[in-house]
């Protein structure tokens, strides 16, 4: 009895220590799951977007042409004026005595014309009787001459006086909108004065300036080399205004003028878009974007533009194939089409490329693949989706 106890301990104390020195059976981690989409050549509208800058259509700088102390400012700031309404208005009684001064002096001298005039003709009259010289002829002639000088000088001069003294009376040159006034009643002020008195600008339509670089100005010349092939598409192009809040304007803007020359300096040229502006709800100054569709891109290879890396300058995304194993591959890229963007070199149709989940998709590594759905279509799903009643 003893030994049968004895074995039956000797056996469960070896089945113990068997099961402690058994290790846990490793298990595999799970392939991580990335979304891809399969690369096929297909026609896309090429959306650009560019940065824009909102500014008057005709930026009037008010500026006094006459010297003189401000007695009056007779519109209200950041009002819609009207071309010819009054904006300031100089004192006026220096250039009201100035004029009365000029108008006297032609006054006299037309008064001392018609003497010498008289003289005149009574000169030649007694010469060609041979009752007087030549000299005192021709002195007749001369004083005659002088007068006449005289008064076309006086007559000038109330000209000119009539100009300044309309010119106290500062109007608005342009219909448009009136900005802050940067000087007040009493300020003296003048033509040597270097900031204008306010600026009014035309703002229906409002221009919007674009910048862009010499590598898209040069593609884009090249695409459309015939002059007339350019312009009438750039008269068909209907642009869209993004504003800094990310809401689009309603109100598409038209094509207005490029620039005649490249900044030197940066290489970019400059072109000018016009929206209408009824509403006055769009003013100089404020940022935005520019997106327009010029025209069709076809056959392009389009990926996703979350699927391209950008490492030290080169490209690269991650294709899945068959086995679903990762390579990464360089690619050479070109435009960038709304949110896609074109690949020129490094993929073949019917590659699957990884979208979301790039950072998991290693070199040689397995992944468990699901298909990309685009945003838009996201959206469609989740709105034909059933509603959930509320509980």
């Amino acid at each position: 009895m003893k030994r049968l106890i004895a074995l039956a301990g000797l056996l469960i104390s070896i089945s113990f220590s068997t099961a402690c020195s058994r290790k846990p059976a490793q298990v595999a981690p799970d392939a991580p799951e990335v979304l891809v989409t399969t690369v096929q050549p297909r026609d896309v509208p090429r959306v650009l977007e560019r940065v824009a800058t909102l500014d008057g259509f005709i930026n009037a700088n008010i500026n006094a042409q006459v010297q003189g102390y401000i007695v009056s400012r007779d519109y209200q700031e950041g009002s819609v004026v009207k071309k010819g309404d009054l904006l300031f208005q100089i004192d006026p009684r220096p250039f009201e005595a100035a004029l009365a001064q000029a108008k006297g002096t032609l006054a006299k001298d037309q008064a001392n014309q018609v003497k010498a005039d008289a003289d005149e003709k009574r000169a030649i009259d007694l010469f060609n009787r041979k009752v007087i010289s030549d000299q005192e002829r021709d002195t007749a002639v001369a004083a005659a001459g002088s007068t006449r000088a005289n008064v076309e000088a006086d007559q000038a001069a109330v000209k000119q006086a009539e100009l300044n003294l309309g010119y106290t009376k500062i109007t608005a040159p342009i219909d448009g909108l009136a900005g802050f006034a940067n000087n007040q009643v009493g300020d003296l002020v003048g033509p040597a004065s270097t900031t204008p008195l306010t600026t009014v600008s035309q703002i229906d339509p409002i221009k919007a300036i674009v910048t862009v670089g010499e590598g898209a100005f040069t593609d884009f010349f090249a695409r459309y080399p015939d002059a007339e092939q350019r312009q009438a598409l750039l008269k068909r192009i209907d642009f869209d205004l993004i504003l800094g809040s990310g809401t689009v304007y309603p109100r598409k803007g038209k094509f207005y003028a490029l620039d005649r020359n490249l900044d030197p300096k940066t290489g970019s040229i400059r072109y000018y878009v016009t929206f209408p502006n009824p509403g006055a709800t769009l003013r100089p100054g404020q940022f935005g974007k520019v997106r327009f569709v010029p025209d069709t891109v076809h056959n392009a290879l389009v990926v996703p533009q979350e699927a391209v890396t950008e490492l030290q300058g080169n490209f690269q995304v991650a294709v899945v194939d068959q086995d679903n194993k990762v390579s990464i591959r360089p690619v050479k890229t070109g435009e960038r089409i709304g949110p896609l963007w074109q690949v020129t070199d490094g993929l073949k149709p019917g590659d699957r490329v990884v979208v979301q989940g790039v950072q998991k998709a290693r070199e040689g590594a397995t992944v468990t693949v699901k298909e990309w759905t685009p945003p838009a279509q996201q959206q469609v799903a989740s709105d034909s989706s059933p509603a959930q009643k509320s509980p």
